[in-house]
């Protein structure tokens, strides 16, 4: 049986946003949150701030066409809906936005730390170890002029899933009930992620980048890393010295050449 905490009732009258949220939509089960705001976003009849929230996903997806998985009523399962008008290479603000909007909210309601892998997960130290908590998925619609015609933003995070249900996954997964031993509200979470979203949007929109905040989050920074290209799939090992204001990472390899990652798969060793 699934929650009621996500239905349109739960959270529009607790949500005290200006835009963000204010089309809200749940659905209690859905192939893809993301393809369902994509499809209408091309129609052009659907305003900016949409947000798609379900309980089951049955075609979830992550970065490199990877599934995302999770058991009905125990994620946050959600989409969101932006027309910046930036150009096409800011579009790494926005998940830079909603990862620290994300991270903050968890810490809010659980004060449980949260950490960011670049270039899109959500991290919570396990015995020293980043275990995955959540991830993001941009995809985008770029016009001929180089500016954004629309985004859509989605997330997962693992929030009341049983440790012995978490799926597999190339990080270590875990959930926020796995953590701390009790279920946390998926409700209070969501709304409080929206809010933080909307005030980072805010920032973003007077010109200020919200790389800073990120990249003070990731776990990468310093790292011994391969990186494998996702067009190419050469790998890169190095160290991951930093990010540009773009939110590429930098990492320079046994040669002293630093490369410049727009996109890729990231593996790396915790140092103790």
């Amino acid at each position: 049986m699934f929650e009621i905490d996500l239905q349109e009732t739960a959270i529009i009258p607790l949500l005290h946003t200006q835009w963000l949220g204010k089309n809200y939509i749940y659905l209690p089960e859905i192939g893809s949150t993301n393809e369902y705001l994509k499809e209408r976003a091309v129609q052009g009849n659907i305003p900016t701030g949409t947000v798609v929230a379900t309980d089951f996903q049955t075609q979830g997806k992550g970065r490199l066409q990877r599934r995302w998985e999770a058991p009905p009523g125990t994620s946050l399962l959600l989409s969101l809906l932006f027309r910046p008008a930036w150009l096409a290479e800011q579009t790494n603000w926005l998940t830079m936005i909603a990862s620290v909007a994300m991270a903050e909210a968890v810490e809010g309601e659980t004060a449980v730390p949260v950490r960011l892998k670049w270039p899109n997960d959500l991290v919570i130290k396990v015995e020293n170890v980043g275990h995955k908590v959540g991830g993001l998925l941009l995809e985008g619609d770029v016009g001929a002029d180089g500016r954004i015609r629309s985004v859509v933003l989605g997330i997962g995070l693992n929030v009341n899933i049983p440790a012995e249900q978490l799926p597999a996954g190339v990080t270590p997964p875990t959930s926020l009930l796995a953590v701390l031993g009790r279920p946390v509200s998926r409700q209070a979470l969501l709304v409080d992620f929206l809010q933080r979203v909307e005030v980072g949007m805010a920032t973003a929109a007077a010109g200020q980048s919200p790389q800073a905040a990120w990249q003070k989050r990731l776990i990468t920074l310093g790292q011994n890393v391969q990186v494998t290209h996702t067009g190419t799939k050469q790998a890169i090992s190095g160290v991951a010295e930093g990010t540009n204001a773009l939110g590429h990472l930098l990492v320079r390899d046994g040669a002293g050449r630093l490369h410049t990652i727009t996109a890729g798969d990231v593996t790396l060793r915790m140092k103790t």
